[in-house]
């Protein structure tokens, strides 16, 4: 038998479901139902997302939004040690309070590296297509398992502090998923096109230095309206990078591309759009300014861009 990544995502669906459950029932909460139907319909993509008519996706997708949006996503009351009980707890672990960590990437690496092509019975062991993803999953399973035994704990309570850091995190978990997608979006409504049409117009490309600011300027940018430089980069690469930097100016296409994601790197940087990164540590440190990391990050992310501008024009 094949380990697939379906698998992971039955597992992920179950535990939002669970998550759901618990927090229709938890009454502390002033906004239980719509917090437990946001976490259900999220469950219920996972669950059966692939059998489901798009439309029909989409219109969960619109319903979590308008949930979101006028938020009906709100935490609840959990059963946590005081201060003093979670110092004590730490200083009695030690150390190993780190081994959970460390077991996810280490089970990521040994399952890419090293069992990526082990077969049983001519079947290959880890699915081909997202053997890393499935090397995390197995990882982050191997982490659970691992807490539970560290602390004396059982899965039920690794259930209830999921629930407590996603409530945390709140709707913006579902963020990174959406914006991955916008950048297919952009692509199949000729956003790329129409980039290249609007900087050969309006600005004048006759100068390289001018084309890769642009190029790099366009990344950082378009990352910070999607907050993914993976969706960025399609439109940018389709609007300047190939037609303009590799087909006038000759660039090298590896050079254009690193730099060209480099750049939207620095974009990352600078938005509240890539929660992950810069959304989802404050309100787990519970930070009183929600734009505390990207202030943080901006003296870093303005000087690197325009660093990547003059190696792009040197290198490419």
């Amino acid at each position: 038998m094949m380990f697939t990544l379906d698998y992971f995502y039955i597992l992920l669906g179950c535990m939002l479901a669970a998550i759901a459950v618990i927090s229709v029932q938890d009454k502390a909460n002033p906004r239980r139902f719509t917090t437990g139907v946001f976490w259900a319909l999220y469950a219920t993509v996972y669950l059966i997302g692939e059998r489901m008519p798009p439309i029909a996706v989409g219109i969960l997708v619109v319903v979590m939004a308008l949930i979101a949006g006028f938020g009906g996503v709100a935490m609840g009351k959990y059963s946590e040690l005081s201060g003093a009980g979670k110092q004590a707890s730490a200083s009695k672990l030690g150390n190993r309070l780190f081994i959970p960590a460390l077991i996810i990437p280490l089970t990521t690496i040994i399952g890419s590296v090293l069992l990526n092509h082990v077969k049983i019975a001519d079947v290959f062991l880890l699915d081909q297509k997202n053997i890393t993803l499935v090397s995390l999953g197995f990882g982050c399973v191997f982490a659970l398992a691992c807490a539970c035994w560290i602390t004396r704990s059982s899965p039920l309570q690794g259930l209830r502090e999921s629930r407590r850091l996603i409530d945390s995190m709140g709707s913006v978990v579902v963020l990174p998923h959406i914006l991955a997608v916008l950048g297919l979006l952009f692509i199949d409504a000729g956003v790329g096109k129409a980039v290249a049409h609007l900087a050969t117009a309006y600005i004048n490309m006759d100068y390289k230095l001018v084309a890769v600011a642009v190029y790099c300027l366009g990344m950082a940018l378009f990352t910070v309206i999607m907050g993914n430089g993976f969706a960025a980069f399609p439109v940018m690469a389709g609007g300047v990078g190939i037609p303009i930097l590799v087909g006038i100016y000759h660039a090298n296409p590896a050079v254009m591309a690193a730099i060209g994601m480099f750049s939207g790197y620095c974009g990352t940087l600078m938005t509240p759009m890539a929660a992950n990164f810069n959304i989802v540590p404050v309100a787990l440190l519970n930070l009183p300014d929600k734009n505390a990391v990207i202030k943080a990050q901006l003296p870093t992310a303005l000087p690197l861009l325009a660093v990547n501008i003059l190696l792009l024009y040197f290198l490419m």
